[in-house]
């Protein structure tokens, strides 16, 4: 697929169409009001917290995207003006709400794009999603796969979401005189808020841009904006630190929780931190950072394993990671070049890494066709506000085809 046809969480002038994977701030930063540079394709949820998010955005130019149907799209061919058809198929990502993977099939081949996503393999989520992906690729080669590789090392392991939610609310009942804070973004951790609220009995506090999108989502009757209501508030993650915490703690008992895959690094069988050992998870711990912070391992990102996983079901004959800076970032490559479908060699058994070049890296195919790679650009705080996680990527614009 030649460039200048599709881009995928990439925002600049030269595409025919345009794929949301999801609302996350780093997936839309170029995104705006006035921005009008051709049909836009997202998940029916994203369609639906799109004004909330972009007030005033011409909606005219939404194409929702119903998961697991396939839908196709003519686009001219910028060298030869020559239409050509490209189907998609978008499969659940599990990340946020309305986060969704695109499958693209065409005369380039096939080539899946995760966003961020969370394959937590025996959910009954991911089981439809696998079941998706592996019927649209009966008999056929996955030719690219651009893979979230957020936590693409061995030394990021963590449990499922469940286990991670159910010691968040085990903190909270041993601390029955406190009040609670936990870190959320604008959009995310839904489920795990639900869940402390019915297991507990309790309504939570959110902010009110916050109490809007949670009544677009269908929470109505779980969250309030009134703290007399309630012990246990949801705050952004930007206000989380110490320095909230301790100020918060003059005035009243309070503890912290952090729900976040990234401080989350597991100890291999040696006892130490090291990056490649292999790593040893125990599912009822949590950690206390601070005085009054607990880190938990609820990610609503791939760990290691999954990723791992992930590869070796779909053999693509390459991947390219969308996080071109990362904690411990590795190109994909080194872990799992031995898990594609073709005679593509792990990295690691040669110790070639490649890094990435900052404005993307190109694959090509017959020596004609060209596919260019996108990152994310992500910046998220993390529990002291100064540690940067997540996605960052060059300044400079770039198509994914």
């Amino acid at each position: 697929m030649e460039n200048g046809m599709i881009s995928v969480d990439r925002w600049a002038i030269g595409s025919q169409a345009y794929f949301l994977t999801h609302l996350h701030a780093d997936h839309t930063q170029g995104l705006s009001p006035s921005w009008r540079r051709g049909p836009l394709f997202c998940s029916r949820v994203s369609a639906k917290l799109f004004p909330s998010k972009f007030p005033g955005f011409d909606l005219s130019l939404l194409r929702v995207v119903d998961i697991g149907r396939w839908h196709s799209l003519s686009i001219a061919s910028p060298s030869s003006d020559s239409a050509s058809t490209v189907h998609f198929l978008a499969v659940d990502a599990y990340h946020c709400p309305g986060a969704v993977m695109y499958l693209f099939r065409g005369e380039f081949g096939y080539m899946l794009y995760t966003g961020d996503f969370r394959w937590e393999a025996m959910s009954d989520r991911a089981l439809i999603g696998r079941a998706m992906l592996l019927n649209a690729l009966k008999d056929v080669n996955l030719d690219y796969l651009y893979l979230d590789n957020t936590y693409c090392n061995p030394a990021y392991a963590f449990p499922s979401r469940e286990v991670a939610a159910k010691q968040i609310v085990n903190i909270i009942e041993s601390h029955p005189k406190h009040d609670i804070v936990i870190a959320i973004d604008s959009l995310g951790k839904e489920n795990l808020l639900a869940y402390i609220s019915r297991v507990l009995n309790i309504k939570i506090w959110v902010w009110p841009e916050r109490l809007q999108t949670m009544h677009l989502l269908g929470f109505h009757d779980i969250f309030t904006t009134k703290t007399s209501l309630t012990r246990v508030r949801a705050i952004p993650r930007y206000s989380f630190s110490i320095e909230t915490l301790e100020g918060l703690n003059r005035m009243r008992p309070t503890i912290g929780i952090m729900p976040s895959g990234l401080p989350w690094v597991a100890k291999n069988d040696k006892g130490n931190n090291h990056p490649l050992g292999p790593p040893v998870i125990d599912p009822n711990i949590f950690k206390k950072y601070h005085q009054y912070i607990y880190t938990v391992p609820y990610s609503d990102h791939s760990c290691f394993s999954e990723l791992k996983d992930f590869v070796k079901l779909l053999k693509p004959v390459d991947i390219k990671g969308i996080v071109t800076s990362a904690p411990s970032y590795t190109n994909p490559l080194y872990f799992f070049g031995h898990l594609c479908g073709t005679k593509q060699t792990s990295q690691a058994l040669h110790q070639k890494n490649e890094t990435l070049r900052s404005g993307g890296s190109k694959l090509h195919k017959k020596g004609v066709k060209k596919l260019q790679h996108t990152g994310a650009r992500a910046s998220r705080v993390s529990i002291l506000r100064r540690v940067r996680r997540g996605a960052k990527v060059s300044d400079t614009d770039s198509t994914l085809v």
